[in-house]
């Protein structure tokens, strides 16, 4: 894997020049969040490729894998089945769905991410079907998937995720599974530290003004939306889907790497990852 030190930062690449407090609407959500994440992928992938693996499904910072929680599939069932991953990255966990016997799709609207995910697929001889687009509006027809997925990806940077629950819905067949894992809300109140100064309370929980960062003319150039706890379900429960259950991972013992805000001091304390698992209503 190369340094980071080889690659500018997605900050320098976009100009990013400080930060603004406003609403930002879905275009420009899903703009930044592309022009965001094109720049970023040499870089991030750098620094916590390791941390994912090339065809690994991990859940979460926390290291919870899909082979041990079963989240997407209770019984082990997935050969056979067609998923939809949203927000699939470098699509590590459509490749391990893959290698199950699954007939994955990864979905992303980075062309940067997905350039990854195609040299990964040559690279480990698992070919999965990449498109890219946006989470909000999915380019599938009805009833298409049996299970649909999302690792950290999409949810918290698109302005209207109820979209995305909806979408999900209609692509997904009747008793079809949406697993999804989000940053936990209740981190929204703290600071994106994980040293000392991120145990502290700094704003308001129910502020649901978005995290942004603009360049000189004020454009975004990242965004990240914050929802309660309550709205994640209030959402999941408007598109027709029933909750199943919420899974909030705990630090696990032995564990010491920081990655983001995720540590072993703030992990030992709160949780910093929410799974909601759901289901669409039928046979």
């Amino acid at each position: 894997m190369s340094s980071r030190d080889e690659y500018v930062s997605a900050e320098l690449a976009l100009g990013t020049a400080g930060l603004a407090r406003r609403a930002v609407g879905s275009a420009e959500s899903e703009t930044a969040g592309r022009r965001w994440w094109d720049a970023d992928a040499d870089d991030y992938l750098a620094e916590h490729g390791a941390d994912i693996g090339d065809a690994e499904f991990v859940w979460c910072p926390e290291r919870l894998h899909e082979a041990d929680a079963r989240l997407l599939a209770p019984a082990g069932e997935l050969a056979g089945r067609r998923v939809l991953e949203v927000g699939a990255g470098s699509a590590p966990c459509s490749r391990w769905l893959a290698a199950q016997g699954a007939h994955p799709v990864a979905l992303d609207v980075s062309g940067g991410m997905l350039r990854h995910a195609a040299a990964q697929n040559r690279t480990t001889g698992i070919d999965v079907p990449l498109v890219q687009a946006g989470a909000e509006h999915l380019p599938f027809g009805d009833a298409t998937f049996d299970l649909a997925c999302s690792a950290f990806g999409a949810i918290p940077f698109v302005a209207e995720p109820e979209r995305v629950m909806r979408e999900v819905h209609r692509v997904l067949r009747p008793g079809g599974r949406w697993v999804f894992a989000v940053n936990h809300p209740m981190r929204w109140a703290f600071p994106d530290d994980p040293g000392p100064a991120g145990l502290t309370v700094t704003q308001s929980y129910f502020d649901r003004t978005p995290y942004l960062e603009v360049d000189a003319e004020g454009r975004a150039t990242y965004v990240e939306h914050h929802r309660t706890i309550g709205d994640r379900i209030r959402d999941v429960v408007a598109a027709g889907l029933v909750l199943d259950d919420l899974v909030e991972p705990e630090w696990p013992e032995g564990h010491d790497r920081v990655w983001g805000q995720w540590s072993p001091l703030r992990g030992e304390l709160f949780p910093g990852t929410a799974i909601f698992v759901t289901h669409k209503r039928g046979a």
